[in-house]
């Protein structure tokens, strides 16, 4: 051990990775259902790495910390914007009032328990469960007018703090939404479910890496031998079957391929390559002829492709109205993410910009759609580093303005800087496609990687003050983490009832969405056998997430 020790305080960087390495391991291990997550692995970790009294550069945590701020802004940009106009207002609204209570509560107990502002900083930050406020309130501790070594207290006590509320405020906030949420609510979640999805037009749903064996929609090959459909074009044979929405991909006659254009006519003999529902192929395959099996007619190609909606005409319209626009013929839509998040696939769905919507068809009807919706957001390994850096220099300039009440510097912070340009340049993104490509895996590299590397660099820094400052406060931070984690959403519940008069499961979902509590929004769509909770979630998280974090800025300067 004492070789191990040596090795890493001379090689700082090696304690970062193993910290990594060890606490994402740790966050992944269940216990049920349960799991404490990467944040709560790496900051336990260490804390006991710690203890070899390993010293970390604050600039490895400022690097990371903005790069995570940024990613945090960039997904949540387009919900944060939309929430601020349209339908979303509601939303946005009952996410503003339940952050204030999120705020308010913390701060009142920080008062009645005579904590300080590293405490209560810690405090907001893990029994509300926004890990990002730990850095925006340790850049305000560092502009403090007190010593470095109050500084460094102070920043050591949100540490602490963090570490004793955050387990509960993740497993407190799930089990209190997914368990007494709905009795509170006086009602059968999974019943409410059932109800809405058939109200909006009901599809099947499946947990993740499960799909059906049933295809609801299939390609297969006719030999024309109905004289009464022999002599249609390919416009009126469609049209025979409008309510089923079968579509001719192909044509093969006398031995050659055709492909298929509306005023192409169709003989008798001519074998049909023909798409559209199961069901209505196997109810009306038998008035066309003989389904046969012809390999090379069949052999079209075929592309899935992710689309995001930047068209204005299109936010607002339903799934099924996109449905049945003339550009979506011959495509299939098949899923809808929002903010990350994959929204109830059912008719009554409605759309935004941002959206990314997957669709699947013959290539030339899938571009011809994605032309019109939006922007085709194919795969590629390339980030559009231009754009983020642009984003946090600015962003970090921005927030280092600052202006004085009294004694106190107030500003943005860097982080805080960095958060708004993200939510900024997000929304550039989501309007105009062109610029600023960021690819799934390296989000989440900014994301995940970007705010664990912090909490691994300040866990490892405050690791040998921990072990004492827990000694001394840590029943009264537990006690005290417990109340802020559970009356903000008390008031949610029974604000998103009798106030805004939600349904339930959007009520329990814009709960979760407001204090960025995912593993929540998971079981509460458990108990409710549904996806309608994220319906909730999406405006709330952004609008949530945004304001928790800059609560870490204000809460120091309250308690101040």
């Amino acid at each position: 051990m004492e070789w191990l020790a040596v090795t890493l305080r001379h090689h700082p960087e090696l304690a970062v990775f193993l910290t990594l390495a060890l606490g994402y391991w740790i966050g992944a291990l269940r216990i049920g259902s349960f799991s404490v997550g990467p944040v709560t692995g790496v900051l336990l970790v260490g804390l006991l790495i710690g203890q070899m009294r390993i010293g970390i550069s604050p600039n490895v945590e400022a690097v990371f910390f903005l790069m995570f701020l940024f990613a945090t802004g960039y997904k949540v940009g387009p919900q944060f914007f939309r929430g601020l106009k349209n339908d979303g207002w509601r939303q946005a609204l009952f996410a503003v009032i339940l952050a204030v209570v999120c705020l308010l509560t913390a701060y009142g107990v920080a008062l009645a328990a005579g904590f300080d502002a590293g405490s209560a900083a810690g405090l907001l930050s893990g029994a509300c469960t926004i890990s990002a406020a730990i850095g925006v309130s340790a850049d305000s501790l560092n502009q403090l007018s007190i010593s470095p070594d109050q500084k460094a207290q102070l920043i050591n006590q949100v540490t602490i703090a963090f570490a004793v509320t955050f387990i509960f405020g993740t497993a407190g906030t799930a089990w209190f939404l997914s368990a007494i949420g709905p009795r509170m609510l006086g009602v059968d979640l999974a019943e409410e479910c059932r109800k809405l999805e058939a109200e909006m037009g009901e599809d099947e749903e499946y947990e993740a890496g499960v799909t059906s064996a049933y295809r609801r929609f299939s390609t297969r090959a006719y030999r024309m031998e109905n004289r009464e459909f022999a002599n249609d074009t390919i416009a009126d044979f469609e049209a025979r079957f409008k309510t089923d929405r079968i579509v001719v991909e192909r044509i093969r006659r006398e031995g050659s391929l055709l492909e298929p254009g509306p005023s192409i006519g169709i003989r008798y003999g001519d074998l049909l390559a023909i798409s559209g529902r199961t069901g209505a192929l196997l109810a009306g395959g038998p008035r066309i002829g003989p389904e046969i099996d012809d390999a090379g007619l069949l052999d079209f190609p075929v592309e899935t492709l992710d689309v995001v909606i930047t068209s204005k005409a299109l936010a607002g319209k339903s799934i099924g109205d996109l449905g049945a626009l003339p550009f979506t013929h011959g495509t299939v839509l098949r899923k809808l993410i929002r903010s990350g998040h994959e929204m109830p696939f059912i008719a009554g769905t409605t759309l935004d910009r941002g959206d990314v919507l997957q669709i699947l068809g013959a290539k030339r009807d899938v571009e011809r759609a994605a032309g019109r919706l939006g922007y085709a957001d194919r795969p590629t390994n390339m980030t559009d580093m231009v754009f983020v850096g642009a984003g946090i220099v600015l962003g970090g300039m921005l927030g280092a303005l600052s202006v004085r009440a009294g004694r106190i510097p107030l500003s943005l912070s860097t982080s805080g800087g960095a958060l708004i340009a993200g939510l900024l340049f997000g929304w550039l993104r989501s309007v105009y496609r062109t610029f600023g490509r960021v690819p799934e895996a390296a989000l989440w590299i900014l994301d995940s990687v970007g705010l664990n590397t912090f909490i691994a660099s300040i866990a490892i820094t405050s690791g040998p003050m921990f072990v004492e400052g827990l000694k001394k406060s840590g029943v009264d931070l537990f006690a005290a983490g417990v109340v802020v984690t559970l009356f903000p959403m008390i008031v949610g519940i029974l604000m998103g009832k009798y106030l805004f008069r939600m349904h339930p499961a959007i009520v329990l979902g814009a709960c979760a969405g407001t204090r960025t509590a995912t593993p929540a929004l998971a079981a509460i769509q458990d108990v409710a056998r549904s996806k309608v909770p994220a319906l909730g979630y999406t405006v709330t998280y952004a609008i949530g997430n945004t304001l928790l974090t800059i609560w870490g800025v204000v809460i120091v300067a309250m308690i101040s």
